[in-house]
């Protein structure tokens, strides 16, 4: 009988959620609903001096907002309990206890400023970084004297001082590490908290952890793992190591390559599907052309053979594009409801709120082709909420185009509507378009006008549809005003 597919994810509270552990969060899960296996979120809380106050509830409400629901963990429960690792503690106790009665790990009484000189020695020497062993064998008296001293150890593991290390990593191929460049590292703190490296080794086999996925950057960490599996006589879960993101310069992905936190992105009004399906791309392909994928394609196609060595660009100008598409594709209504709260939040304070549900449902198809954010949406708007424009009266002035020129082009177009009665696209199309010929102006002079007259803007959605939305009465306002804005110029 196969055995269950079970990943997980494991983040440390530490701050905000970065991209780059959501796009390991994203390949765990897609690989756990591919299988028709679990995938189980734990947080790995016991690093007490960089917890960060609300990192939980940000890690819960970005994988959320991806869509990543977890099986089990906060919220969810489970049979393998408790998911925060500060909860786990007597577990990783015993653990450590049991290494040291069975020889695999002892006692290290080194102070923080012996092992700082040690290593500032190993700089001068050119020797490579890493603990000298000098707790390894100490005698029975020598660790009784210690213990007298009131000094509190930490726990490491006993290296073993030659042969090698080989596993088989389902990316990358079998990978092997020499033992004797690995040095015994810290299983618990004095603090009594485990290190990442015992805490996910009790809890992955407690919790039946078949498939460990997470970044490249544990993979010189995994050798360790595999002889402390050895060392409990437990089976290793299978590895995968997923490429790392990087930035267009090729840079360990940062800040400067835009914003690194979900929070953020989720803040700048990009939908979470198109997210998603950025995010399953990088470092992963179908083929050499598909690039649009739904959620579930997505779980149907995904497997871990497809996963790249190599790594990822995170490339913010295909992001944008691929969240202008999506935009795009929204129904008028869905991009409405999405696109509401960015009005409220981002128009400027003297637009009366709230804003009429009908209104914005007028207004808003009228700029969705040209939003690739849905923080884009309040600033392509604008001039359809605001009562006053503010703009640069030379705009007005078209090529080839006066001060009177344009304040007569202005006016013969006032008068062609203050006496209409109906006030749509097709008449305005019908009774303005002539008027250009009439005035010996070309199109395009009169209509820029007449756009920058009533929108503040020389680029804007069509121009007598954005007039519909407007209205009669504002049009004519603003044409008045505009009017006078070139008087002031004569």
């Amino acid at each position: 009988m196969v055995e269950p597919v079970r990943t997980r994810f494991a983040p440390s509270p530490t701050g905000f959620l970065h991209v780059g552990s959501l796009h390991t969060a994203l390949f765990a899960w897609l690989f756990a609903r591919h299988n028709q296996g679990d995938f189980i979120l734990r947080i790995e809380d016991t690093d007490m001096a960089r917890k960060v106050e609300g990192s939980v509830e940000a890690i819960l409400e970005g994988l959320k907002w991806l869509g990543i629901d977890w099986d089990e963990g906060p919220q969810a429960g489970g049979q393998y309990g408790p998911y925060f690792q500060s909860e786990r503690l007597e577990h990783y106790h015993k653990a450590a206890e049991r290494l040291i009665s069975d020889g695999f790990a002892y006692k290290c009484y080194c102070s923080e400023e012996r092992l700082e000189e040690m290593r500032e020695l190993q700089k001068l020497r050119k020797q490579p970084p890493g603990y000298d062993r000098h707790c390894r064998d100490l005698s029975a008296a020598e660790r009784a004297q210690k213990e007298s001293e009131g000094t509190i150890p930490v726990v490491r593991f006993k290296m073993p001082l030659e042969g090698k290390t080989t596993f088989h990593d389902l990316i990358r191929g079998d990978v092997t590490f020499e033992n004797r460049l690995l040095d015994d590292l810290v299983l618990l703190k004095s603090d009594g908290f485990p290190t990442y490296h015992l805490a996910n080794i009790v809890d992955d086999h407690a919790m039946k952890i078949t498939h460990v996925i997470r970044a490249e950057e544990w993979l010189s960490s995994t050798p360790r793992h595999i002889l402390l599996y050895q060392a409990f006589g437990y089976k290793p879960p299978e590895f995968a190591h997923l490429p790392l993101l990087i930035g267009r310069d090729r840079s360990k992905l940062s800040k400067r390559h835009g914003s690194v936190s979900v929070k953020d992105y989720e803040a700048e009004g990009y939908l979470p599907e198109a997210m998603l399906n950025f995010l399953s791309i990088l470092g992963w392909s179908l083929d050499d052309k598909t690039e649009m994928f739904t959620r579930q394609e997505l779980i149907d196609h995904y497997s871990l053979e497809r996963v790249s060595k190599t790594a990822a660009i995170f490339d913010i100008d295909k992001l944008n594009w691929l969240n202008g598409v999506y935009m795009r594709k929204l129904s008028p209504d869905d991009f409405a409801k999405r696109a509401l709260p960015f009005l409220e939040r981002d128009l400027p304070a003297e637009v009366k709120r709230p804003l009429s549900t009908a209104y914005v449902k007028e207004v808003l198809p009228l700029i969705q082709e040209r939003a690739k954010i849905l923080k884009e949406v309040a600033p392509l708007s604008r001039y359809f909420f605001v009562d006053n424009l503010e703009y640069d009266t030379n705009l007005l002035i078209g090529k080839d185009m006066t001060s009177e020129s344009t304040i007569r082009a202005l006016a013969a177009t006032r008068e062609r509507l203050i006496n209409q009665n109906s006030f749509d696209a097709a008449m305005l199309e019908v009774l303005l378009r002539p008027l250009a010929i009439e005035l010996t102006l070309k199109t395009g002079q009169l209509f820029g006008a007449l756009r920058t007259a009533v929108s503040g803007e020389t680029a804007t959605p069509p121009l007598f549809q954005m007039m519909t939305v407007l209205g009669k009465d504002r049009c004519l306002k603003r044409i008045d005003e505009a009017i006078s804005k070139l008087k002031l110029m004569s």
